[in-house]
């Protein structure tokens, strides 16, 4: 495994642990606050666990790469190059 792609699993394992309880917290208050369902959550409360970790893990292999210094520099490069191309 390449040390980036290390570095990306590691950033996206921190970031999935906070997107799910995100997702999950948001999903159990919907599901809660629903009176009808309080008599059948159980079901619903097992989709909400399920349906936050399916999304969150995409989502934080997605956001990991935005919390190195790097990215952030690329991108100032880019901007600065195209505003450059802009006024030249």
């Amino acid at each position: 495994m390449r040390a980036d792609t290390k570095m990306r699993l590691q950033l996206a394992v921190m970031v999935f642990m906070m997107t799910n309880a995100v997702l999950f917290g948001l999903g159990i208050v919907a599901v809660l606050s629903i009176p009808e369902s309080n008599g059948d959550a159980g079901p619903w409360i097992a989709t909400v666990v399920i349906a936050s970790v399916a999304v969150a893990a995409p989502f934080s292999w997605l956001i990991a790469p935005r919390l190195r210094l790097r990215y952030w520099k690329n991108k100032e490069a880019e901007h600065q190059h195209a505003a450059g191309q802009q006024h030249g």
